[in-house]
């Protein structure tokens, strides 16, 4: 097993240090700063609110949201957790989610946010953010919950340089549309024979989607946070939770799926993406009725949720949409680290590689792109599970190259310990964390390096796990996860998002790493449930 690779510093992932909701589109709570309007800082006092792209919404524990009546509904003030059901939910104001262009100012500078549509990056645009990195940042690049990624470190007047660079590479299409491109695909599609045939299409379905999108002049007025999600037919990214979800079937159909609709359309697969981009438009007309300002499709009220948004959907395609049931609810299943190969195992296609808690240097992001544009297909996918997928690797390359990326630092086996590890910032970047939860994920690893290998149950992945440093969670995976909380001076550990609530909860001492790692594993393999929906 490779060596504990050291954790990069990272001071702000998740939680806006006293600065409102950092998630939106500015409007009447946001002031511009900088060059133009390039940089938008929203100036409500607050106490903290979530940037991050996580998972599934939480409910509200232990007073963490503010929260006020208004009538049958829920106000929510800044950006509380969204519960998943229950009270309609108002949200007061836009949405003002982190951007190219759209900076926001976090503990450790500003920071910007790159849609990168199914994770797409090209080899010179991989270099290109390295150099930005360098030039502007901190040297780093996040990787977040949607294959996008995060520029963070970056001074007050880096808006116009970054933007300047981000348009030579091709990386910033549009300025209208840059905060609502977002689309996650499955990122072993067309890799390794698993999906509808092949699963290659769903590529092809994100390439015309993000034009489709900066093309639409109705598009614009979607929140930055609503979701497209293309899955090639093997479940992973239809099970995280997106507002309109495609899924590919064999014979060249696709379903498309609203929210958490029980039932889908089937249409033929070269309509796929037009008709994702009508289903969003069809949310935001439902939406300006319901009158409730959702941002996605899980906050709409009662009377005008998934299912109202697919009759407004089908009254507005010309041809007609048969209706289906979409496949149960899975857990969202990652590339497991490592080579991915054909489907007998005789040949390698691609590697898989995570980084540790999300993080990337400038190192290896030019190293990527290097193998990329040497050994590979010239492409780049950033998964959503904060992972880098290079296809077109030779059997005969794929293996050095492994064994080359494994010496960096990155994680490729899946068997490691940071194989499904995620945390938020914690300590000192977030005002409202109780702990340095970077620190003690690490030390908790280090504690697992020593022992045993990461456990399995059944022979399937051990479930994710991810470190808090207060209530809100933010950053958590969607579906079931291991739930490590800091509480000040302890850790309660757990599992959530099942169908039967949450497990045992067990609290060890924040200063017991081994004991952490030991009620960690344990909870990783404990046999699961089927997740929430």
């Amino acid at each position: 097993m490779p060596p504990t690779p050291a954790i990069p510093p990272h001071r702000d992932e998740s939680l806006v240090r006293d600065g409102g909701d950092a998630c939106a589109g500015g409007g009447r709570d946001a002031r511009v700063r900088g060059c133009g309007d390039a940089v938008v800082r929203d100036v409500r006092d607050g106490a903290g609110a979530d940037v991050s792209e996580g998972g599934g919404a939480v409910v509200p524990e232990r007073g963490d949201a503010v929260v006020r009546d208004r009538g049958d509904a829920v106000v929510r003030d800044r950006d509380a957790p969204v519960p998943d059901r229950g009270d309609a939910l108002v949200r007061d104001r836009g949405d003002a989610c982190p951007g190219a262009l759209r900076l926001h100012e976090a503990a450790d500078g500003f920071l910007a946010r790159l849609r990168l549509p199914a994770g797409l990056l090209t080899p010179s645009q991989a270099l290109a953010l390295a150099d930005a990195a360098d030039r502007l940042g901190d040297g780093h690049l996040s990787l977040t919950s949607r294959g996008n990624a995060e520029l963070r470190g970056l001074a007050a007047d880096s808006a116009a340089p970054l933007a300047d660079l981000l348009r030579t590479a091709g990386l910033l299409p549009s300025d209208q549309h840059e905060r609502v491109r977002n689309i996650v695909a499955s990122p072993l599609a067309g890799l390794d024979g698993q999906g509808a045939d092949g699963g290659a299409a769903v590529q092809d379905w994100a390439r015309e989607l993000d034009r489709l999108l900066c093309a639409s002049a109705t598009a614009p007025a979607l929140s930055g946070r609503f979701l497209f999600a293309l899955d090639d037919g093997r479940g992973d990214v239809a099970a995280l939770g997106a507002d309109v979800t495609l899924i590919a079937e064999a014979g060249g159909t696709a379903l498309l799926r609203i929210g958490d609709d029980v039932e889908a359309l089937r249409l033929p697969g070269c309509d796929a993406p037009r008709v994702a981009l009508n289903a969003a438009e069809a949310f935001l007309a439902v939406a300006r009725e319901a009158g409730n300002g959702a941002w996605r499709v899980r906050e709409l009220p009662p009377g005008y949720g998934a299912a109202t948004v697919r009759v407004h959907l089908r009254t507005q395609l010309a041809e007609s949409c048969a209706t289906a049931a979409p496949p149960a609810p899975t857990r969202p299943a990652p590339p497991r680290p490592g080579l991915v190969t054909t489907p007998d195992g005789t040949s390698a296609t691609a590697l898989s590689l995570l980084a540790p808690l999300g993080r990337l240097t400038s190192a290896h992001l030019r190293e990527l792109a290097a193998i990329a544009a040497r050994d590979g297909a010239g492409e780049l996918r950033m998964t959503p599970w904060r992972g880098v997928v290079l296809p077109g690797l030779s059997a005969e390359t794929a293996g050095t190259r492994l064994r080359d990326l494994a010496a960096t630092g990155l994680v490729t086996d899946p068997a490691s310990p940071w194989y499904g590890l995620g945390a938020c910032t914690g300590r000192p970047g977030c005002a409202k964390s109780l702990a340095d939860v970077r620190a003690d994920a690490v030390a908790a690893v280090a504690a697992v390096t020593t022992g045993t290998a990461v456990p399995t149950a059944g022979g399937t992945d051990p479930l994710p796990v991810h470190w808090s440093g207060c209530a809100r969670r933010c950053g958590h995976p969607h579906g079931a996860w291991v739930d490590v909380v800091a509480t000040g001076d302890a850790y309660e550990v757990s599992v959530r998002g099942t169908r039967d609530g949450a497990n045992a909860v067990t609290a060890v001492p924040a200063a017991e790493p081994g004991r952490l790692a030991d009620a960690v594993a344990t909870a990783r393999a404990a046999t699961r449930t089927p997740p929430a929906t």
